[in-house]
């Protein structure tokens, strides 16, 4: 069971990775960026996804969820089925943004795109607003991610005339993002504990979710797991609590 779980993760990243290899050639991306952020629990903030292109960056979170989301601009947290409490990801993201912003001149701060990328075994209750391109606030299924990423370049183009970044740019960005990014497997593993112990961390608010299957749990059987040594500081739902060692 344990292997199906994983395999679906991997399954979920590979749509992810075709989306954006189907990018045009004026794009980059960088993927699973860690990099510093002294207002975030952990000091740390982790991205998904940014995408370099001409006419904007775009700044990608994913979430793996399935169910019905629930959420709209004004909300802190959206739920998920109507019962698990999630941060809103758009807050999440904008956390994301202004930690890269730290890293590059103002003349591109104005230029970034929040995108955030659900599976298609979700269903949006949301704000209208997130699906139209015009927004910088978009919300995808992961299907149709390079989809919105052309539509919205579309509108940029026609908005703007002429590229608001030119090749030099966004090589230049690239490169800085990509020194900014930490590769330190302990780093990472001391930012991942942070956010598996942190309630208030921007990556697990109020919302858990099982280590193996990605279901999200209740409070009750978090605080279960982190009390239980035999589980390592891991959360499990009640299945595989059975299957842990």
């Amino acid at each position: 069971m344990e292997q199906v779980a994983i395999r679906k993760g991997e399954i979920g990243e590979f749509k992810i990775d075709i989306q954006l290899d189907q990018l045009p050639k004026d794009c980059r991306y960088l993927s699973d960026l860690l990099v510093k952020n002294p207002k975030a629990k952990s000091g740390y903030s982790q991205i998904d996804h940014v995408v370099l292109n001409p006419y904007g960056i775009f700044v990608i979170e994913t979430k793996n969820y399935q169910g019905t989301i629930y959420g709209g601009k004004d909300h802190k947290t959206w739920l998920v089925n109507g019962k698990f409490k999630m941060m809103n990801p758009f807050s999440q993201n904008y956390g994301h943004i202004k930690a890269l912003t730290s890293f590059i001149d103002k003349e591109y701060h104005d230029l970034f795109i929040s995108m955030v990328s659900f599976t298609k075994r979700c269903t949006f209750k949301v704000g209208l607003d997130y699906r139209k391109i015009a927004s910088n606030e978009i919300i995808v299924y992961d299907i149709e991610l390079s989809e919105f990423i052309h539509r919205k370049v579309s509108v940029l183009k026609i908005q703007h005339k002429e590229a608001l970044l030119n090749e030099s740019d966004i090589v230049t960005i690239y490169k800085v993002f990509s020194h900014a990014n930490i590769t330190d497997p302990k780093v990472r593993e001391e930012h991942n504990r942070a956010l598996n112990t942190n309630t208030s961390d921007e990556k697990t608010s109020s919302i858990y979710t099982c280590t193996v299957c990605n279901k999200p749990v209740s409070d009750k059987v978090k605080r279960y797991c982190l009390a239980n040594k035999k589980f390592n500081g891991k959360i499990y739902c009640y299945e595989h609590q059975k299957k842990a060692h």
